[in-house]
Parts: C-alpha cells; sequence; structure tokens
C-alpha cells in the first residue's frame, strides 16, 4: 500500500486494514495562521506498531483530495489518536479519540525543514502555503517527528496526563473557538496592525512548569492586556455587554483550603484587617506580599500563617528528600531537576499557581456545559477572571455562574460595559 493516500480507494483499503492506534500529525493550509481560521491540508498518519506512516490528503496542490467528511468517518473508526497538542488539533478535528502524549512543560518542537524556510520567505502572502511545499516534504518531516516522539511514553496513565486529556485541553480549546470581537479602528490603532476579520483568537499555552497557561497570538499577550491605554476598547461583545466576573482574594482563599484554615464566610480581607489591625486595602497590600515573599515578623504568631509555615516546611522536605512533589487536585508531578533557584516559599507559590489553575479548569468546565447552545460566549481567561459576551435576553446566565463559582466556595467580583474597558 502506498504512503500517500488521495483516492477514495485507498483510504477505504487504508481503513480496512483496522489500525487500532495511530499518532497523527495536522499540516494545516499555514503554520502561521490560528486553527480556528485554518483547515487541513494534510494527515499524516503513522500506526504505531507500522514501519511506515501514511499521508491522507486533503486538499494539495499535487494530488487529489479526499472527502473531509469520509476520513472524519475513517479517524473515528480509531480507538486512539496521538497527537503533539490536543487542544490545537482538537480545532482541526473534533474526535474523541485524541490523546496528548506530551502534556507538560517539556515540550517537543520540532525543527522544520529548511525547504519550509525557503517557501514561507518567498511567499509572505500566501495563506494557503503548505499547498505548494511538495508532499513529500511535509512526509519526510512527519516521519522525523514520528522518530522523535517514539521514546515518549504513548500510553500515558499517569494522573495529570488523564487530566489534562480529559480536562484543560478540551476546556482551553473551546474557549479559544469562541474568539474575540474587535472594533477594527481601535484594534489597529493599539496594536498597529490591520486586521482582516472582526474576530481575533486567543491561544493558551497550558504547557507551562507550573501548568499556569500564558496566552498569546499573533504578538499579543491577551493575558496582560494594558488596563490604563486605551487598549482594552478593541475589545467589543458581538452579543449586547461585556460581563467580567473577577475571583475575590483568591489566592488566600485557596491558601487557606491547603492548610485546613477556615474564614468563614466574611470577606477574607476584612478578616485580614481585623488580625492586622489595619484598614481593607492595606490588609490586601500585607498579605499578597506574605504570601508571595514570606511572613513579615510581626505576623508570625497569627493561626493562618502558621499554619503556612508548617504546610512550606512540610512541602519543601518532600521536594528535597522524593525529587519532586506531585499537586493536589491535578496530579501535575513538579520534578527538583527541571527547577531553578528554588526556595521554600517560592514552592508554595508554584503550588497556589496550580491550584488556581486545576480549580479554574473544573470551574470552566461546569460554566461551558451551562453556555452549551447559548448565545453567551465566555472568550476570555485571566487567571482570576472569566470575561463573558452576553446577550441581554440570557442576562440571568450571569447570576447562575455566580452560583456556580460559589459552589467552589468562591466570591466574585462584577464588571460589565460596551467594551474590555468597560467603559
Amino acid at each position: 500500500m502506498f504512503w500517500l493516500i488521495e483516492e477514495k480507494e485507498q483510504l477505504e483499503q487504508f481503513s480496512a486494514r483496522g489500525f487500532k492506534e495511530v499518532f497523527l500529525e495536522v499540516i494545516p493550509h499555514n503554520f502561521n495562521t490560528h486553527p480556528i481560521l485554518d483547515s487541513v491540508s494534510l494527515l499524516y498518519v503513522r500506526p504505531v506498531n507500522a514501519s511506515k506512516g501514511y499521508m491522507l490528503c486533503v486538499d494539495h496542490s499535487e494530488a487529489l483530495s479526499l472527502n473531509y467528511d469520509a476520513v472524519i468517518q475513517t479517524l473515528k473508526g480509531i480507538e486512539k489518536i496521538y497527537v503533539r497538542d490536543k487542544k490545537a488539533t482538537l480545532q482541526y478535528l473534533p474526535l474523541k479519540a485524541l490523546f496528548d502524549i506530551n502534556p507538560t512543560f517539556n515540550t517537543y518542537i520540532p525543527e522544520q525543514p529548511h525547504v519550509y524556510s525557503f517557501f514561507y520567505q518567498r511567499h509572505r502572502k500566501q495563506k494557503d502555503i503548505n499547498r505548494l511545499i511538495p508532499v513529500v516534504k511535509h512526509y519526510e518531516y512527519c516521519e522525523t517527528i514520528f522518530r522523535d516522539l517514539k521514546p515518549f511514553n504513548l500510553d500515558c496513565n499517569d494522573d495529570y496526563c488523564q487530566w489534562f486529556n480529559k480536562k484543560s485541553s478540551i476546556v482551553f480549546s473551546a474557549i479559544e473557538a469562541n474568539g474575540i470581537k474587535i472594533d477594527k479602528d481601535e484594534f489597529k490603532k493599539h496594536f498597529e496592525r490591520d486586521p482582516e476579520d472582526e474576530f481575533v483568537f486567543t491561544s493558551y499555552n497550558l504547557k507551562t512548569l507550573t501548568t499556569r497557561p500564558s496566552n498569546k497570538f499573533g504578538g499579543i499577550n491577551y493575558a496582560a492586556l494594558n488596563k490604563e491605554n486605551g487598549c482594552r476598547k478593541s475589545f467589543i461583545p458581538r452579543n449586547d455587554v461585556f460581563v467580567e466576573l473577577d475571583i475575590s482574594a483568591y489566592h488566600p482563599t485557596l491558601s487557606g483550603k491547603l492548610v485546613g484554615f477556615d474564614f468563614g464566610d466574611d470577606d477574607i480581607h476584612k478578616a485580614f484587617a481585623s488580625m492586622y489591625n489595619v484598614d481593607y486595602k492595606k490588609a490586601k497590600e500585607l498579605t499578597f506580599k506574605q504570601l508571595y515573599g514570606g511572613v513579615f515578623k510581626q505576623y508570625e504568631n497569627l493561626e493562618f500563617f502558621q499554619r503556612v509555615k508548617i504546610y512550606t516546611d512540610d512541602l519543601w522536605e518532600k521536594f528535597q528528600t522524593q525529587g519532586y512533589i506531585k499537586m493536589p487536585q491535578s496530579g501535575y508531578i513538579l520534578r527538583k531537576e527541571d527547577t531553578q533557584d528554588m526556595k521554600p516559599q517560592k514552592l508554595f507559590n508554584y503550588v497556589l499557581q496550580n491550584l488556581e489553575t486545576s480549580t479554574n479548569v473544573l470551574i470552566l468546565w461546569e460554566i461551558l456545559k451551562l453556555l452549551r447552545g447559548k448565545k453567551t460566549k465566555l472568550v476570555l481567561y485571566t487567571y482570576d477572571a472569566f470575561l463573558f459576551d452576553v446577550a441581554k435576553e440570557e442576562k440571568q446566565l450571569i447570576k447562575e455562574i455566580q452560583k456556580l463559582i460559589k459552589g467552589f466556595k468562591l466570591n466574585t467580583k462584577m464588571s460589565y460595559g460596551a467594551s474590555y474597558d468597560f467603559e
């Protein structure tokens, strides 16, 4: 059987082989285009125990084109499809069998062949540049990727691998797919680029050292948009209004859960103000300084910080003796060999960031279920804040979402407006 599959009969022969486990690599029309705005040119499919891979041609200048629906049906017959990036692959191929074999921050990034650089430099404005690059060069590239990845544990069964594949990758792929509408004039003014479309798309990098995602695409850092220079006016609702729910005192709350300290139903910063005997604003400042930089001597006697110290010391001892720690909830393993200049307080902060992310994944999962089939969309996630594009006839959904978050024993503050600047 030939490696290039471009005709219906060849696809049927491939399907008849009954492959159960394969590695898949998507060759889109352009590697620089967001997956939501792109589509498939070629699909490299390598049965894990086969001596070669196959290239399924969907849209390429050198070959005939398979029916896309027929390709999807063929792939649905495969029990497990290993990929390098499930979050992105879901946006090309919404298949339940996708399984990310490398969910941690030690992400394999393949070196692209020189022929790619040649074509991309020569045809900078060509949107479907990968259709022009010879199929055999794409095939060689994918064969190299599979050879490099073969040592990876394909049947990854540890807790975090399961968490990532069953929750995290699905949640963030769904948020990205919603996109954010823009005011083209404002966007051009603040970001110095002329957008072709009315929507921009985010890209969450989940494979970081703490699993706390970054969010950059097209040169824009969506996780750190400036609040002062007016750039947030560029982002507007497709429906009627933007509503942002911001989780209050998130890290102090999570710290309390970790160390077994109950703040009760009161505002946490109010509780700290009473402990410190200072005003509310000063209490917030003192708490965050101590959570991230260490406890001040005058507050070491407070029960909360005593518990934090005991927890941190125990955490540090495990990290030193075992060489790793396993994070609560997600099961993520942070290894000593992967860190630099680690200190007890820094390690505690890493645990907080991981717990924040895993808690958010659970919250986001429930929110996305609630919004399924609705006009209202969740369009941006930034650590302790969720931005919704709300249809006025569905405004009751915000109360339901607040109630949902409250179920995680978290309080929220709300902002709303006609743009992300909340004018």
